[in-house]
């Protein structure tokens, strides 16, 4: 072994296990902590979603002037194109026939009321549709009654 030369710098073993210890330490503490915040997190997603789809599924109903769905959603969906109320027979169930200007919907127009995609006016090629929501598919799987409470059967992060 050689000494080292006067004005020669380098660090010695022992700084270097300390330096090794301290990142050590400092990663026993860190890592779990960082679990726990990705956990808080989703649920705090899946709470925001619920959330989204619960304001959206009111502010349709106001926009059509609803106080109740002519057909509840007992099977769980993410699908906002067919959540809450589409239906292919609206006359059937008393739903919706015609447009917010009171025109029968014709071929090519969506009838239901649906959270994406929903057609205001029958207009036959669909030039008035509104999004309720951002996106066609939630992460979580939600019902609706026929108030328009919304549950959250499924937060998609299980």
């Amino acid at each position: 072994m050689r000494l080292p030369d006067r004005g020669e710098k380098g660090f010695t073993l022992i700084e270097l296990l300390i330096v090794v210890a301290i990142l050590g330490v400092l990663a026993a503490v860190v890592i779990p902590n960082v679990g726990r915040f990705i956990g808080r997190g989703e649920d705090e997603a899946a709470d925001t979603e619920f959330s989204n789809v619960q304001s959206a599924v009111v502010a349709m109903m106001v926009d059509n002037q609803l106080s109740t769905l002519p057909n509840a959603v007992s099977v769980a969906t993410g699908d906002m194109a067919a959540f809450p109320d589409a239906t292919s027979d609206w006359a059937a169930v008393g739903g919706k026939t015609t447009d917010i200007s009171g025109g029968s919907f014709g071929a090519g127009d969506k009838e239901g009321y649906v959270l994406y995609q929903h057609d205001m006016a029958g207009d036959t090629d669909n030039t008035t549709l509104v999004n309720y929501v951002a996106t066609q598919t939630t992460k979580g799987t939600y019902t609706c009654d026929a108030n328009g409470t919304i549950t959250q059967a499924s937060t998609g992060y299980d």
